[in-house]
């Protein structure tokens, strides 16, 4: 990394609506950001209610969607960060609220040319990949981009609004088919899923906390446990679901002020 790369600023972005997660899970958001991001950066969380969140996030108002309510209020918005229109420019890193920073992220700013569409390969569970390859489709909980360069994918879901939520099963497989050309894999070890590589197996989710990933600089949290619920310890619905309470989680969810409480 070159000492300009290293001085222009970039971009966290991030998306809070409804009563799901509250200012907090921005505000450690940004904390975790903050203690490992090294160059400069802008973070931005569109949001329909900004009520204590923290100085040095950037909130901004969600623009007008022009789609149907089966889609306004759910994941296919983060479709609107690829417009032309959006007020920022340059690399730009989407981050789910409910990722753990656990690591360096100055390198996923680093990894490949600046004009790829960098994304998890999404995560299954291992007994579906048995006789099959991982399917080819994202998750969108953490990608990379150059702003206003994928314009066409939201003049895409403009066009065909709900016929995308009929054809593709989730927001994130129709993200990846439309950016597909640009498309880039964060390498796996960057990435880890708290559900398929921190939760042990039954039974010894029973005996044994979670595990820590040493090589992963962001724990993606999604469906449940949340950050939150991972440290008290989870029931869940099923056997398989129950997670012991899980310390290190403690450790890079609460910020510095919280936990000199």
């Amino acid at each position: 990394m070159n000492e300009k790369t290293m001085n222009e600023t970039v971009n966290i972005l991030t998306l809070k609506w409804g009563n799901l997660y509250g200012p907090e899970y921005v505000n450690r958001l940004y904390a975790g950001v903050k203690k490992h991001l090294k160059r400069p950066f802008r973070f931005i969380c569109f949001t329909d209610n900004s009520t204590d969140i923290n100085e040095g996030i950037e909130c901004m108002a969600f623009p007008d969607f022009p789609v149907s309510d089966r889609l306004k209020w759910t994941a296919w918005r983060k479709f609107e960060l690829l417009k032309k229109e959006v007020p920022f420019d340059g690399l730009s890193l989407f981050l789910d609220l409910d990722v753990l920073i656990t690591g360096s992220l100055d390198k996923f700013f680093e990894y490949g040319n600046p004009e790829d569409f960098v994304i998890i390969h999404n995560w299954i569970e291992r007994r579906k990949i048995l006789f099959r390859p991982q399917p080819d489709i994202g998750n969108s909980s953490c990608f990379r981009f150059v702003a206003k360069q994928h314009h066409y994918a939201y003049e895409r879901l403009l066009a065909e609004g709900d016929d995308m939520i009929d054809f593709y099963p989730t927001e994130q497989a129709g993200l990846t088919d439309t950016v597909r050309k640009y498309k880039v894999y964060w390498p796996d070890e960057w990435v880890r899923s708290f559900k398929r590589h921190c939760q042990r197996a039954l039974p010894l989710n029973y005996f044994l906390s979670a595990k820590f990933r040493p090589e992963a600089s962001i724990i993606a949290f999604h469906g449940r446990p949340n950050p939150d619920q991972a440290i008290e310890g989870f029931k869940g619905k099923r056997v398989h679901h129950f997670v012991k309470p899980t310390p290190w989680v403690e450790k890079y969810w609460f910020t510095d002020q919280e936990q000199s409480c």
